[in-house]
């Protein structure tokens, strides 16, 4: 048996968590969340799962002890040394110098006119009044993630439902991994939000960006001088797990956001890093679709970590269509190739790692852009050599065009989407063949 301590207190505990009663109703009922101690086993459960290290059915539970929590699961024989690194990454996690971290931030943002500008108005058609609540990374892999990802903030959907992964960001992104051959794309679905406050918006729904500037960031979640430096404290963390102690380099990070679409997190990225970013002839710091590179996190990191500035995930769904050029964005076909170029990416770290090689983040870029672009650097329009790859390109633009306002959700799943392709012309066929039923 696994058992430990989660850290600090339970009022402390309580408030890393969701409240139940801050869940939608039918989650509450749904998945039995009635008290704090079920929501931490939800989302534990839900972690140990990601992170594919299997326990005994109805093993885990969480208990109040000595003014805290403790929580206790069987692994079985196979997972044991996993599940014992869970335990360790768990805890520190949700220390003080931690997750702790975005609760000092969220309370310091509460005192200011930032926080929630737009309180008890509705700002979109599907989240209702506006509310902020503080929103961990929990629920997703914690000790054998293989990149980490980085947004801008947490749908409140996610919170409201207890579930970060079920929405449409992460469902195309889960797609894309599979695509470009990853196995087991949940151990891609290790996220941190560079304002980890959940807030309107979830890819089904806008709310505008300038309520989270980049400044919201350095002031409340990267200010060294204040004491809150959040994201790159979790940063530190969630790159160096124990499947990766004897890798020279950190895992990978993709930093996500469209120059279109949500733009936050490489805006963050860009600030922080900027001596260590290649310049523009102007000598101004870039961060550029599929550009990449090596940073050090902290002066003090051992590691350096390898990074792509890639699109958010669901902004070829939102942003992007049918146009004449397909060589620019908002062009479909050109977002759904350079959305592919990252997931091939990370998929290539993987393979690096896995053959105990030296990961080269520019080699890799090259490798992912010749695939999906018939080129090295990713200019121009999508163009790939393989025409399987030509096909995936296609079905992943017709569910990204097509899409269904009654179940919010993609008109056509992806093997739909394929055959569609397949019977609109085949390895050639543009995707901008309408949304309608194809004769058979």
């Amino acid at each position: 048996m696994i058992e430990y301590a989660l850290p600090g207190s339970k009022s402390y505990l309580e408030r890393l968590y969701p409240r139940p009663s801050k869940l939608n109703p039918d989650t509450r009922k749904k998945l039995g969340l009635k008290r704090p101690a079920d929501v931490i086993a939800h989302f534990t459960a839900s972690s140990l799962a990601q992170d594919g290290i299997s326990i005994v059915p109805g093993s885990l539970r969480v208990e109040e002890r000595a003014g805290g929590y403790v929580l206790a699961f069987d692994p079985t024989p196979e997972s044991e040394a996993a599940a014992k690194a869970f335990a360790a990454m768990h805890v520190a996690m949700l220390d003080e110098q931690h997750a702790g971290l975005a609760l000092r931030g969220a309370d310091a943002c509460r005192r200011t006119p930032a926080w929630n500008p737009m309180a008890g108005y509705p700002v979109n058609h599907s989240d209702g009044p506006s509310e902020w609540l503080p929103c961990l990374p929990l629920g997703m892999p914690v000790a054998r993630q293989c990149a980490v990802t980085l947004m801008h903030y947490p749908p409140i959907v996610a919170y409201r439902t207890a579930d970060y992964l079920n929405n449409m960001t992460l469902r195309r992104w889960a797609q894309l991994l599979s695509c470009v051959g990853i196995s087991e794309p949940s151990r891609y679905h290790s996220i941190l939000d560079v304002n980890p406050i959940a807030a309107p918006g979830s890819g089904e729904s806008e709310y505008p960006n300038d309520y989270f500037p980049i400044n919201l960031t350095s002031q409340f979640f990267d200010n060294e001088k204040r004491g809150l430096s959040y994201v790159r404290a979790m940063l530190e963390l969630m790159l160096n797990p124990p499947d990766n102690a004897s890798n020279p380099q950190t895992l990978p990070l993709l930093v996500c956001g469209s120059p279109r679409y949500d733009p936050q997190a490489p805006g963050w990225f860009r600030v922080r890093y900027a001596d260590q970013l290649p310049k523009d002839k102007n000598g101004s710091p870039t961060v550029d679709v599929l550009q990449v590179g090596l940073i050090r996190l902290n002066p003090q990191s051992e590691k350096l970590t390898p990074y792509m500035v890639a699109n958010h995930m669901i902004a070829a769904g939102v942003t992007g269509k049918c146009s004449s050029d397909p060589s620019q964005i908002p062009n479909i076909q050109k977002y759904e190739a350079q959305d592919l170029v990252a997931a091939s990416w990370l998929s290539l770290y993987a393979d690096a790692q896995a053959q105990g090689k030296a990961f080269d983040p520019a080699a890799a870029k090259a490798q992912a852009c010749q695939r999906w672009f018939g080129a090295a650097d990713g200019s121009g329009a999508p163009n790939p050599p393989d025409a399987d790859d030509r096909l995936t390109i296609c079905a992943l633009a017709q569910m990204d065009l097509c899409f269904d306002p009654v179940k919010i959700a993609p008109m056509y799943s992806y093997e739909e989407a394929l055959q569609r392709c397949r019977q609109a012309g085949g390895a050639n066929a543009s995707p901008c063949f309408g949304c309608k039923p194809i004769p058979a």
